[in-house]
């Protein structure tokens, strides 16, 4: 079971967060010309080591959806059981502050003010999807428990103290 799921992910991940996150902005450089321009040292290796970090903030999140929600990241198939493990202990929107970073991180290594403007365009439509639909469904799907979690966990920074669902 665990093994179909992955694959679920795999699939959804290269699919959907592959094609916001390196296909898009790819795309975007290749249109401005800036794909072969790299920012110097200075900025390539924090670029480099916060895309790695939102990549594995990322991978991290969806290895909770399996394990601990028993679904994927796809909204078709999306967790059973409400996620409040690993990185959801602290912020109520880890995966998609992973796939931020990993698209700011695109803009400050290619230095390019064209990615900046695309990566707080789709911070603007994340904020808008959870807002107007993620929010209302798990609402409806967990009742009080995702209130609870709610009120404890913001919804964008980072928690003060570790969630605990007791």
């Amino acid at each position: 079971m665990r093994v179909f799921l992955a694959f679920k992910s795999i699939i959804f991940s290269v699919l959907v967060p592959g094609t916001v996150a390196i296909y898009l902005p790819f795309s975007i450089l290749d249109q401005s010309n800036r794909l072969a321009s790299v920012a110097e040292i200075s900025y390539a290796f924090p670029a480099l080591v916060s895309f790695l970090v939102g990549f594995g903030i990322y991978i991290r999140c969806t290895w909770d959806f399996a394990v601990s929600g028993e679904g994927t990241p796809a909204p078709i198939d999306p967790p059973k059981t409400l996620v409040v493990s690993g990185l959801y202990r602290w912020t109520r929107n880890p995966m998609y502050l992973g796939i931020l970073v990993v698209l700011f991180a695109e803009a400050m290594f290619f230095l390019s003010r064209e990615l900046s403007v695309y990566a707080a365009g789709i911070a603007v439509l994340f904020h808008l999807l959870v807002i107007f639909y993620e929010e209302p469904i798990l609402l409806g799907q967990f009742g009080d428990d995702y209130a609870d979690f709610c009120r404890e966990v913001p919804r964008w920074g980072i928690a003060r103290r570790p969630y605990n669902a007791c």
